[in-house]
């Protein structure tokens, strides 16, 4: 998978905690999250054999999303434990492991905040994530092989 060349320590990392404060418990590096805090969590719906009707099916992710009534209040408490500071509207709950991609969609093993902007923000990953997508959908990987991709590191 293509995707561009960015120097080998980006940070993406909050500033650290005000004085008095805890340290955060998860970090995010580069904008991957901690594996300890978030190793990833797969929908149990999804297999290599559903994915024409599950995560191939255009506008599948869409119904599987879970609403904000349940992520904006998990969003504020994973926030605080990455030690994520910046404002609700910067940050995305994102899924480690894509929904297009067969992730969970509400389990917290599978979800970190991530900050939207930077060479390593959610806009970025979200394009990696459409390649590994389009790639499980061709053929041209395994559902799994997708999966695995974004788990080891969707940076490289």
């Amino acid at each position: 998978m293509a995707s561009p060349s960015f120097p080998p320590s980006v940070a993406t990392t909050v500033p650290a905690p005000v004085a008095g404060t805890a340290a955060p418990e998860c970090v995010i590096v580069d904008g991957r999250a901690d594996a300890r805090c978030t190793p990833g969590a797969v929908n149990l719906a999804v297999t290599q054999a559903s994915i024409a009707a599950t995560v191939c099916l255009a506008g599948w992710s869409a119904t599987v999303r879970p609403p904000t009534s349940y992520t904006t209040p998990l969003k504020q408490r994973l926030m605080v434990r990455y030690g994520v500071t910046a404002p609700l509207p910067a940050v995305e709950l994102d899924h480690l492991i894509a929904l297009s991609s067969g992730g969970s969609p509400t389990d917290p093993r599978n979800l970190f905040p991530q900050l939207w902007d930077g060479p390593r923000g959610a806009h970025v990953k979200d394009i990696e994530e459409g390649v590994v997508h389009r790639d499980v959908c061709a053929g041209r990987i395994t559902l799994g092989e997708g999966q695995a991709k974004l788990l080891a590191d969707w940076t490289h």
